[in-house]
C-alpha cells in the first residue's frame, strides 16, 4: 500500500472515529448531563396563568415566560403543512436526523463555503434546543451543543410520536417579545386563537422562526411579508397548498392585530391585585396541602370578579371625560398666572433633590398624554413640569353585597404611571361626611333633627370659622337636608353635638386606616383615605349595615382542570351600622342625588338607574370625589394632580360634581341599559319601614325662632370644647326656660 492511500485511510479512519469518540464523550455526560426517557417523558413547559373576567374573557397573563399550551388537535392542518414544509420537508421519512441534509450541509459549508445553506437541523433537534437550551462549553461550545440535540432528538423519537413532537415544538418556540407557542404569538400578533388563524397568517408566524426579530411583522413588515411568501412558497413547492390559492396568498397585504396583552390591557391595575390576591390564597393552600404552585409557570386558570363590560366602559370614561380636564388643567398653566405657581414648584423640587445642575439635560423620555403615549427628547425641569400637570384618576366598582371587584381603573396609563390611585390616601372632603352623620344616627338623632347654620368662631384656634359654600349663614339645617346638600356649618354643629369620640368608633369600625385627629376641621373632611377605603364604607349603607372586604378571585384552577381554589360567598361580615341607620343613610343620600350636589348625575348624564351618593371637593379644589351605590353595586371615584398645589381655580371645573362625577355617571350611562349588568348590578333600594316612612318629611331648612336668636345672643364665640360647650348651651337653656316659664 502506497503512502498516499495511508494517508487517505488515516485521514477517513479519523474523520470516522474522532466524531465517533466525542459523540461518545458527549453521551457518556462528559460534557453535562443528557436527559433520560423518564425525564423526557416528565418535561412540562413553563405555561402562563391565565386570567379571566367574570364572562370568561381573557384579561391577562402571569408568566416568567409567555406561553400558552395547546393540544395536537387545537392546531390546524396548514399550521403543520407550513411548519414542515418551510423547517423540515423529511420530517416524516427520518428519526430525529436527517442524514441526507446534514450531508448536504456539510458539503456547502466546508467544502462550498456556502453560509446561506441552512442549519440541517430537524424539527426534532429545535425541539431539544427549545426545550433544554444551550450552554456555553468555551470554544468547543457549538459541536458540543450540536451533539447533544442530535443524541436528544433520537431519544425524543424513540420516547414521543411525531404529533407529539410537533406539539411540543409548537408550544416551546420562541417568537419573540417573550413570547413563547403558537398559541401567544397568534394573540400577540393577530388577536386571535390558533384555531381561528388564516393560512398567510400562519405563514407569517412561522416565517419569524428563522429570525424572530428581522422577520417581526411589526418591527420589520416588509421582511416579514416577503418571508411570509417564501413559506407560501414552500407550501407550494411540497404540495401542501394548490399553486392558484399560493399565488392569492402571497398577492394579500400584511395585516396584523398587535395586541400587547400585558402592559396595555383592559385592567393593568386589577391584574396586580390578582396576582398579590392569588399568591396569598396559593401559600395558604400550600400550607395545607404541601402542593407548591407557581403562579408563572403552572397555567393555572384564575377566574375573577371583573365585570369586563363594565371595565370597558370605565375605561372609555376615563379617555372622555379626562382628555377634556387634562385640556383644561395644562392650559391653565400654560398661561402667566399658573405658569409661575408652576416654575415656583417645580425649582422647589429640583432644589430639594439636587437637581438643579442637571436640571437642562435631556434625555428620552417616554410622555403619556390622552392623544397617544410618545417618546420625546425632555430636560429634567420640563419631565418634572409635565408630571406634575397629569390629572390622576382611579375607579373602583364592587358588591356591596360580597366585596366582589367589578371594576378597578387604578389610573391613566399602567405603562408610565404604574402606581395604583385606588389605594392613594388623599383628602376626602365632604365624602367623609357620611361617617359623622352615620355616627349621629347611631346615636340615635333623627333626619329632621335641626342642626345651627350661625357663623361659629373658634377662638382657641386662631379664630377658625366654618364656611357654607354659598357664604350663607342663620337658620336651621335638618340633619337630612344639611348632608343632601352638603352643609358646612350645620356638620360642624353636629359634630359639637355628637363628639370627636363617637366618629372616631365608626370610622375605625369602618376599617379605615388614616387615625383621625381631633381638630375642628375634621367635621369638613380633612381626613385622609383611599377610594378602596370609601367604597367599603358606602358598601356597609348599602348592604344594610355590614363590613364587606374587596376581593378579585372566584376560583383557581390547575391545568388539568381540577379545582384549586373556589370562592363561596358565604362569609358575612360584622356588623358595624345598625339596619335603621343603613337605611335612613341611603334615604338622605338619595336625597343629595336627586336634590343636592349629585344632581348633575340625572339632569346633565342621563343616568336613569338607583343611586345614592355624595360629592367631595377638597381644599383649593386639589382632589374631586364622587361616591355612590345602590343595594347591589358601589361605585367611587377620585380625580386630582399628583401634587394639592396644581388645581384647578374654580369648582367649574374642579368641583367632586365637575371632575370626579362624570367619570361615574359615563360609567353607568354607557351600561344602563345593557340587561346583563341591570340584572346584577342594577337594583332599587327597598322602601322604608312603616316605623321610619316619615322620617325625612321636614324642610330642609326653617328660619331661626325667637328662641332660637336669644340662644345666639348667649354663643357669638365658640371654643372647641365638646364637653363645656355641651354643658354651656344646657346651662342657657335652663336660664331661658326659667325666663319663660316665669312669663307664663
Amino acid at each position: 500500500m502506497d503512502k498516499k492511500r495511508i494517508i487517505i485511510l488515516v485521514i477517513i479512519a479519523a474523520l470516522i472515529v474522532v466524531p465517533g469518540l466525542f459523540l461518545l464523550s458527549v453521551y457518556s455526560g462528559a460534557y453535562g448531563h443528557l436527559q433520560n426517557r423518564k425525564e423526557l417523558l416528565n418535561y412540562k413547559n413553563a405555561t402562563a396563568s391565565r386570567v379571566l373576567s367574570a364572562e370568561g374573557d381573557l384579561i391577562g397573563k402571569f408568566f416568567s415566560e409567555n406561553r400558552t399550551n395547546i393540544t395536537y388537535e387545537q392546531i390546524p392542518a396548514f399550521v403543520i403543512d407550513a411548519l414542515i414544509a418551510t423547517e423540515d420537508a423529511r420530517f416524516y421519512q427520518h428519526s430525529g436526523i436527517d442524514m441526507r441534509s446534514l450531508a448536504r450541509v456539510l458539503v456547502k459549508s466546508l467544502f462550498l463555503r456556502d453560509r446561506g445553506s441552512g442549519g440541517g437541523s430537524t424539527i426534532t433537534q429545535q425541539l431539544a434546543k427549545n426545550m433544554f437550551g444551550r450552554k456555553s462549553t468555551g470554544i468547543i461550545s457549538m459541536p458540543v451543543n450540536k451533539a447533544k440535540e442530535i443524541i436528544l432528538a433520537r431519544r425524543l423519537e424513540r420516547v414521543f410520536s411525531k404529533e407529539d413532537i410537533l406539539t411540543l415544538y409548537l408550544n416551546t418556540v420562541s417568537f419573540g417579545e417573550n413570547i413563547y407557542g403558537i398559541e401567544s404569538a397568534a394573540a400577540r400578533f393577530f388577536n386571535r386563537n390558533i384555531g381561528q388563524l388564516k393560512i398567510e397568517e400562519s405563514a407569517v408566524l412561522i416565517g419569524m422562526l428563522k429570525a424572530t426579530t428581522y422577520y417581526n411583522p411589526r418591527f420589520n413588515p416588509d421582511n416579514a411579508l416577503s418571508r411570509r411568501n417564501v413559506v407560501l412558497g414552500q407550501m407550494v413547492k411540497y404540495e401542501y397548498l394548490d399553486p392558484h390559492d399560493g399565488d392569492s396568498l402571497r398577492g394579500l397585504p400584511l395585516k396584523t392585530y398587535y395586541s400587547n396583552i400585558e402592559s396595555a390591557g383592559p385592567a393593568d391595575y386589577f391584574l396586580v391585585q390578582v396576582k398579590n390576591e392569588a399568591q396569598r390564597l396559593l401559600d395558604d393552600i400550600s400550607s395545607v396541602t404541601g402542593k407548591e404552585w407557581d403562579l408563572e409557570k403552572d397555567g393555572l386558570i384564575i377566574s375573577t370578579t371583573l365585570n369586563l363590560t363594565l371595565q370597558k366602559s370605565a375605561n372609555k370614561a376615563f379617555r372622555d371625560h379626562l382628555a377634556l380636564s387634562q385640556r383644561r388643567l395644562s392650559e391653565h398653566y400654560r398661561n402667566p398666572a399658573g405658569n409661575r405657581t408652576l416654575t415656583e414648584i417645580t425649582e422647589r423640587i429640583l432644589r430639594e433633590n439636587k437637581l438643579i445642575a442637571r436640571a437642562d439635560e435631556k434625555r428620552l423620555r417616554t410622555l403619556f398624554g390622552w392623544d397617544g403615549t410618545k417618546t420625546d427628547s425632555l430636560s429634567v425641569r420640563d419631565s418634572i413640569r409635565h408630571a406634575l400637570t397629569l390629572l390622576h384618576a382611579g375607579l373602583l366598582a364592587m358588591d356591596p353585597e360580597t366585596g366582589a371587584v367589578l371594576t378597578w381603573v387604578g389610573g391613566i396609563d399602567f405603562r408610565t404611571q404604574p402606581y395604583d390611585q385606588i389605594t392613594a390616601r388623599r383628602q376626602l372632603a365632604s365624602v367623609f361626611k357620611p361617617v359623622l352623620y352615620a355616627a349621629a344616627l347611631e346615636e340615635g338623632m333623627e333626619p329632621c333633627h335641626y342642626l345651627d347654620n350661625d357663623s361659629i368662631v373658634l377662638s382657641g384656634f386662631d379664630d377658625w370659622s366654618p364656611e357654607n359654600f354659598d357664604h350663607s349663614y342663620g337658620g336651621k339645617y335638618s340633619l337630612a337636608g344639611a348632608l343632601s346638600k352638603s352643609m358646612n356649618v350645620p356638620t360642624f354643629s353636629l359634630f359639637l353635638e355628637i363628639g370627636f369620640d363617637r366618629v372616631d368608633t365608626l370610622w375605625k369600625k369602618m376599617g379605615f386606616s388614616f387615625p383621625l385627629n381631633n381638630t375642628p376641621a375634621l367635621a369638613l373632611g380633612t381626613a385622609e383615605a383611599s377610594i378602596r377605603e370609601i367604597a367599603v364604607a358606602y358598601s356597609t349603607f348599602a348592604n344594610g349595615g355590614f363590613l364587606v372586604s374587596p376581593f378579585c378571585i372566584t376560583s383557581i384552577t390547575a391545568s388539568n382542570g381540577v379545582l384549586i381554589y373556589e370562592n363561596d360567598f358565604n362569609e358575612p361580615g360584622s356588623g358595624i351600622i345598625s339596619e335603621r341607620s343603613a337605611l335612613l343613610m341611603n334615604a338622605i343620600l338619595q336625597k343629595a342625588i336627586m336634590e343636592g350636589t349629585g344632581a348633575s348625575l340625572i339632569s346633565v348624564y342621563g343616568v336613569n338607574v338607583p343611586l345614592a351618593g355624595k360629592t367631595g371637593t377638597s381644599q383649593n379644589y386639589a382632589d374631586a370625589w364622587f361616591a355612590a351605590y345602590n343595594p347591589k353595586m358601589t361605585i367611587v371615584s377620585r380625580v386630582g394632580a399628583s401634587s394639592p398645589l396644581i388645581h384647578f381655580n374654580s369648582g367649574a371645573y374642579g368641583s367632586g360634581s365637575a371632575l370626579a362625577l362624570p367619570l361615574v355617571a359615563l360609567t353607568i350611562k354607557q351600561v344602563q341599559s345593557d340587561p346583563a349588568i341591570v340584572s346584577k348590578h342594577i337594583a332599587p333600594f327597598p322602601d322604608l319601614p312603616s316605623e321610619l316612612s316619615g322620617a325625612l318629611d321636614c324642610p330642609d331648612f326653617r328660619e331661626d325662632t325667637f328662641f332660637d336668636r336669644i340662644m345666639d345672643t348667649f354663643r357669638k364665640e365658640r371654643t372647641f370644647d365638646r364637653d363645656r360647650a355641651r354643658k354651656e348651651e344646657q346651662r342657657i337653656r335652663n336660664i331661658i326656660q326659667r325666663i319663660l316659664r316665669r312669663r307664663n
